[in-house]
């Protein structure tokens, strides 16, 4: 496959301008699916301007000028969160309303003498359950830790609080973020705005599902094995998975497989954050200095003579429910419109070998956190069966095997960099299969193919994951049933600016998050 740009002299154009040709050539191009796709008729209108539709950096720009108030925003997004919640459970462990209006006053009383915290000053936010926040119940999706009250602020949760955020509950998760499916037997499932009958993915589903329907302005999530990536695909938000360290992970020495990173309903509200929660920590000694205002400002840049591989399902290997890899590939097309080449590529590494490794990491990793949790016989009987089976898969692994992972690992490495020196970026799928039954633990099989684990169906993220490098979720369009499907951008390591740089192009050519939005919002438009 090779797709490059129609405009490739030197024609004047930026990318924002191209894509606007391209947006044209869109409807042009779907306009005969409207019967069959509901949302494209309200989707395509102009953004309506009340507060919750405004985006993170503007509504922090009117707080900060004065032009909104603090109380005032807090009273739209608790509004927002009483009329759509309650379809989709997204948000959780819901703060008083009157505390949350006294805290907005306060940020106000500030703003009139003169102080602001930062750009978050004033703004609400809902934290993932897995993540701390002092004072606040992390449940971790378990009934274990139903009563739980942190003690203190998770790092990049601090971090947050610092720019201003005020704290108006959590986002819902699977039980310990386990399976991207965000179900727990303590709130019940989160559902897909889309379609409410469907998932949002997870475990960032809930903060997924709430930015989609404009119940947050941006999030944080984490990623062990796509949670940041597949939610976003799932609700047609941004996800962003950094480089790991970029962003403190934990207090003490870690192997950092799982990340912290933002989420948003655009690239640039996301760099925002990101620049929020980045930055070395002393606690975290493995945690990467740098400064993180190196995210904020204009993420425009020259594309013309970059180019991508599109590694697809990797060559037949991946299991791919039909409209999948048709959707992305209609999807790239964008890329052209800022002067990307695209080529088909693939890596020169067996993934099948790739996948035994993640699954010696993904044992060891679960089972250092939970086995006192396993060998407790209270708290075993109330851990889901995919957490017990982590558990015993982590009780078969020596330190050899560890050993010989790490060494699989460094040999994949080595493949995605013989890659990256022919490509800039390696662009793939971001889920297997579009959003499916709220009630489906996991899918069994797609396309045919059995699905031998709970997490098998997701093994398209593995690769990002291994790699240690940057991935962001770009959303790719939609199925002829309207649900949304996403693609992962993974850049080289240590290139977090440059992913969101092309994310940001190819989000002003494709426009999929910036012009279309859920049914549920169609009596908003």
């Amino acid at each position: 496959m090779s797709v490059s740009s129609n405009n490739g002299s030197n024609d004047g154009l930026d990318p924002c301008a191209r894509g606007a040709v391209s947006r044209r050539a869109f409807v042009r191009r779907t306009a005969a699916l409207g019967a069959t796709l509901p949302f494209l008729a309200h989707g395509a209108t102009n953004p309506t301007t009340n507060i919750v539709e405004m985006t993170a950096l503007d509504l922090s720009r009117a707080i900060a000028t004065r032009a909104l108030g603090c109380e005032e925003v807090m009273r739209a997004y608790l509004a927002q969160i009483a009329r759509y919640n309650p379809q989709v459970n997204a948000i959780v462990s819901l703060r008083d309303e009157a505390a949350l209006l006294a805290e907005a006053r306060a940020c106000d009383a500030e703003l009139a003498r003169g102080e602001r915290r930062g750009w978050l000053h004033g703004m609400p936010f809902a934290v993932k359950d897995l993540a701390d926040v002092e004072g606040m119940i992390t449940t971790r999706g378990s009934p274990i830790f139903r009563d739980a009250v942190a003690a203190s602020d998770s790092i990049h949760i601090g971090r947050i609080r610092r720019d201003g955020a005020i704290f108006v509950g959590k986002t819902n998760v699977p039980e310990f973020g386990l399976g991207s499916q965000s179900y727990n037997p303590v709130f019940g499932p989160a559902r897909n705005p889309w379609d409410v009958s469907r998932t949002p993915g997870g475990s960032s589903g809930g903060a997924a599902a709430a930015l989609s329907l404009r119940m947050a302005p941006v999030a944080d999530g984490s990623d062990f094995m796509g949670s940041l990536r597949n939610p976003a695909a799932f609700c047609n938000v941004i996800g962003f998975r950094p480089t790991p360290g970029l962003i403190p992970l934990a207090r003490g020495f870690a192997e950092e497989l799982p990340v912290n990173g933002p989420m948003g309903r655009n690239v640039a509200d996301t760099a925002a954050l990101l620049a929020t929660m980045a930055g070395f920590h002393p606690a975290s000694p493995s945690s990467l200095a740098g400064d993180p205002l190196r995210f904020l400002g204009s993420l425009a840049r020259d594309w013309r003579g970059a180019r991508i591989g599109w590694l697809g399902d990797l060559g037949g290997y991946l299991a791919m429910e039909p409209g999948v890899i048709e959707v992305c590939e209609t999807a790239l097309r964008a890329f052209a419109d800022v002067g990307v080449t695209v080529e088909a590529a693939s890596l020169d590494y067996d993934m099948a070998s790739l996948w035994q490794t993640w699954l010696t990491f993904r044992h060891s990793s679960n089972r250092a956190f939970m086995l006192p949790l396993y060998a407790n016989r209270e708290t075993r009987r109330l851990l889901k069966p995919e957490a017990r089976w982590e558990i015993r898969g982590g009780a078969k692994i020596s330190a050899d095997d560890v050993s010989r992972a790490s060494g699989e690992r460094a040999r994949f490495y080595a493949a995605l960099v013989r890659a990256f020196e022919r490509y800039d970026f390696l662009v793939l799928p971001s889920a297997q299969l579009f959003p499916f039954a709220a009630e489906t633990h996991w899918p069994r099989e797609i396309a045919g193919r059995r699905m031998d684990t709970y997490h098998r169906w997701m093994e398209v993220v593995v690769p990002g994951t291994l790699s240690g490098c940057p991935v962001i979720n770009v959303p790719a369009g939609f199925s002829s049933a309207g649900l949304p499907m996403g693609m992962q951008i993974i850049a080289p390591r240590y290139g977090d600016r440059a992913a969101l740089e092309i994310a940001w192009a190819y989000e002003q050519a494709s426009r999929w998050n910036l012009d279309f939005r859920p049914p549920l919002l169609a009596g908003d438009a």
